[in-house]
């Protein structure tokens, strides 16, 4: 199985895979709506429009499994990321990353990519996967690393 064959479903409850996204370079990240690192949404969002004709995309996944941070509904959130932070990118419905019932895209990941000292876990919200154009999983940023901190990194594959 392939990270494009995974089944997921759209902020608006439709259901899709990441095939759209093939051949993309892709940032996949666990977004919140009341976390202290909320604000880089606006980093995100200035990534995705600066790459996106190039063949880039964020994906933005809502998790709430971090102290409540994202208790909104769907409609909720995306009324708040286009309200607030006036956020483009594609928005899926939320999920768990972590434990028996984590969304298999980000079992996926977090096996694809260790984190800091070879931990899977997904420590907080605002975790960032670099997926590149066939689908491989090249890096796994920190929730502190700004999204302007690793636009080196889309440039490199871009």
């Amino acid at each position: 199985m392939s990270i494009y064959d995974i089944p997921l479903k759209t902020i608006d409850g439709q259901e899709q895979t990441l095939e759209p996204f093939k051949g993309q370079v892709l940032l996949i990240v666990n977004v919140a709506s009341k976390c202290g690192f909320t604000p880089q949404y606006a980093g995100l969002e200035d990534l995705y429009r600066k790459y996106k004709d190039k063949g880039f995309a964020v994906l933005g996944f809502p998790c709430d499994q971090f102290m409540h941070q994202e208790p909104g509904n769907e409609a909720e959130i995306q009324q708040f990321c286009s309200t607030k932070y006036q956020v483009d990118f594609p928005l899926f419905a939320k999920v768990k990353v972590n434990g028996a019932e984590a969304n298999p895209l980000w079992t996926f990941l977090k096996n694809a990519r260790r984190g800091f000292l070879g931990t899977k876990a997904i420590k907080w919200n605002f975790t960032k996967f670099l997926v590149n154009r066939q689908g491989e999983v090249v890096k796994r940023y920190s929730t502190a690393k700004s999204p302007a901190k690793i636009a080196s990194g889309i440039e490199a594959i871009l």
